[in-house]
């Protein structure tokens, strides 16, 4: 197909008298008059294609694009090689749906399974499936995923990303699940706390690592704190921060999620974004959605299917585990290029100047007053204290295009939330902590 043009009017004749009839309104003959519109719809006219781009441009120079970017909290701007958008808008994966049909579906079958190999490998888990909706219902299947007959009660750490946390309180409310939220202290989860309220009737704790203020987690001793009561350890993660840091399935989670957002997509106002989804083998039989697996045909040739699940798992509602059943093919394919495009020294290096570079901004903010909260060991994220009003400041760096840190919720906050990644240059930090010294 050489691209998204429209049909004539004699092709539509043609295909018309194919099936039998003379003008279009023969096609709505079984819809009663009486339910038809029997008018034009009230949109303007066609415009050329030169017109439309001109219209696409003025709406879309309504936008503010910062060139200078130091706030992640969820969405992280990263260096996305052009090979990516090269393979990815290609037409065949614009297009493609539903992969059902495996006969027809081999090459959008494999673009998955590689996708799952990555993130399994990634991640250091068993398994993966073909990706969720965005890493907050990620995270939320995970937790209905570990639910069992007696164990009905859920654990979440506070210091995971609010949206997260809301998307979990939703899900459990709506399939009965108790959760209870762990606290926060001194930036980490509460050991303590978490202690006292384990039992029996656990099902999952779901941590994040590293947490929504940057920190490392104590992952190690939570796997084994909740593992002590038969329960099972969901974990949260950044997928660049796996270039430098143990993996999940390094320190023993069960399930690992996360947002997908980092490898290889734009920042583009909130998505759209993809979830991941990775579990041992003795999990892989309660992973929701689709999961490609690998065979031989039967001329002995490799070939992909989809498999564990039945199609019932995704069209008999009330009978499924969960309702995912749709997944961001060209997403998780983004991804996957991008994953490829990178390989392990990459993303290692991405890792490594987000880390660098975010211990450089954080030390020249603390010789002007930026006080750090926490004196733990953290990533590419870390949170101050502004000696001033931080709307104050974060409004400088915006009128001279740079979007600074996120002020965490909380009436009177003066706490700010600061990121770096690969993209970021010393030149702009060393420009960040000019503008924030004339504002103090």
């Amino acid at each position: 197909m050489g691209g998204y043009i429209s049909v004539g009017k004699e092709e539509t004749q043609n295909m018309l008298s194919v099936i039998g009839c003379k003008e279009i309104d023969d096609l709505f003959e079984a819809i009663p008059k009486e339910a038809r519109l029997n008018k034009e719809l009230d949109l303007p006219s066609g415009l050329s294609e030169l017109d439309v781009k001109r219209k696409m441009k003025s709406i879309a120079g309504e936008n503010k694009v910062f060139p200078t970017i130091f706030r992640g909290a969820g969405a992280y701007r990263h260096y996305i090689p052009s090979i990516v958008k090269s393979v990815t808008s290609k037409e065949e994966f614009i297009t493609a749906y539903t992969p059902y049909q495996a006969e027809i579906s081999q090459g959008l079958l494999q673009s998955i399974f590689e996708f799952q190999t990555m993130i399994s490998e990634l991640t250091g888990m068993d398994a993966a499936n073909a990706s969720v909706y965005d890493g907050a219902s990620a995270a939320a299947e995970a937790v209905a995923m570990c639910r069992e007959r007696n164990r009905e009660k859920v654990l979440v750490s506070e210091s995971i990303h609010p949206q997260v946390l809301s998307t979990i309180k939703t899900y459990c409310y709506g399939n009965g699940m108790e959760l209870i939220t762990i606290p926060v202290k001194d930036g980490t989860t509460d050991l303590e706390f978490l202690k006292e309220k384990l039992d029996k009737n656990v099902a999952a704790l779901y941590v994040q690592n590293p947490n929504y203020f940057g920190i490392f987690e104590e992952v190690e001793t939570l796997g084994e704190m909740i593992h002590s009561v038969g329960a099972k350890f969901i974990a949260g993660v950044n997928p660049i921060s796996l270039g430098v840091v143990k993996s999940p399935g390094e320190y023993g989670a069960d399930v690992a999620v996360g947002e997908g957002q980092p490898l290889g997509l734009p920042i583009s106002f909130g998505g759209p974004y993809l979830g991941f989804m990775a579990c041992t083998s003795q999990m892989t039989r309660k992973l929701p959605g689709r999961i490609v697996g690998q065979t031989l045909d039967v001329d002995g040739k490799r070939a992909f299917v989809l498999t564990l699940q039945a199609r019932e798992q995704h069209i008999r509602r009330e009978k499924a585990s969960s309702n995912i059943c749709s997944n961001q093919a060209l997403c998780a394919l983004t991804a996957t290029v991008y994953l490829g495009a990178m390989g392990k020294e990459g993303i290692q290096e991405v890792g490594i100047q987000s880390m660098s570079k975010a211990r450089y901004l954080a030390e020249e903010l603390a010789k002007i007053g930026f006080t750090p909260i926490y004196n733990k060991e953290y990533f590419n994220e870390f949170v101050t204290l502004s000696p001033v009003d931080p709307e104050v400041v974060l409004n400088k760096l915006e009128s001279n295009g740079i979007l600074g840190g996120l002020v965490l919720e909380g009436e009177g906050s003066s706490q700010i939330l600061w990121c770096c990644t690969e993209m970021n240059t010393k030149q702009e930090i060393d420009e960040l902590i000019n503008y924030v010294s004339e504002v103090i």
